[in-house]
């Protein structure tokens, strides 16, 4: 890389602030050089030191901002996640999620604070992210309120506790499949009583 000549695709880290800044009001450039410091994020360099942040750099800054502020993790459990996470070539960007989606910066950050989405390490979402955001676009275009959506969350959390407290995971699998089997089946035996 020449000094002086930025990469392709990659950003300064006041461009990095610029885009962080709308979802995290609070981040500062110190911030993001605090998260590089604790190897969370490792930018490029120029031959003259200046850092240069690519799009996947930026996506794990968000990562581990919304980790700290959505689900008060510390650092530490940050780095971790992010170290275990395997490389998933089917997993898109935030801004791929959006494009392909339709959904804006503020709905996708507000649908992960309400828990309806929860980006994997790194950042990144995956097919089933996609199909559960074109899912709530439906069912909110019929009516669905937000109320109704975080009270599917907390099911589906209540589930997974459950789910959790058997360790095979070949039993796991199939009981997932069951629970869904069977909330499709008392839903429709309930409206058929009403």
């Amino acid at each position: 890389m020449t000094a002086g000549r930025p990469q392709r695709g990659v950003i300064g880290i006041g461009a990095v602030l610029a885009q962080l800044r709308p979802e995290f009001p609070d981040v500062t450039i110190s911030k993001i050089r605090f998260l590089e410091a604790e190897g969370l994020v490792r930018p490029a360099r120029t031959a003259s030191g200046y850092r240069q942040f690519s799009a996947a750099d930026v996506e794990r800054l968000r990562f581990v901002l919304s980790a700290q502020r959505d689900r008060y993790l510390p650092l530490k459990v940050i780095r971790e996640q992010l170290d275990a996470a395997p490389v998933d070539s089917t997993a898109v960007s935030r801004a791929e999620l959006l494009a392909q989606t339709g959904f804006s910066a503020d709905q996708l950050t507000q649908l992960e604070r309400d828990g309806l989405l929860r980006p994997g390490p790194g950042g990144r979402f995956t097919t089933d992210d996609i199909t559960a955001l074109r899912t709530i676009r439906t069912m909110t275009g019929l009516g669905v309120e937000r109320e109704h959506l975080r009270a599917v969350r907390a099911a589906a959390d209540h589930e997974v506790v459950l789910l959790k407290s058997f360790s095979d995971p070949g039993t796991v699998r199939e009981l997932a499949g069951l629970f869904t089997s069977l909330h499709t089946l008392l839903v429709n035996a309930g409206l058929r009583q009403s």
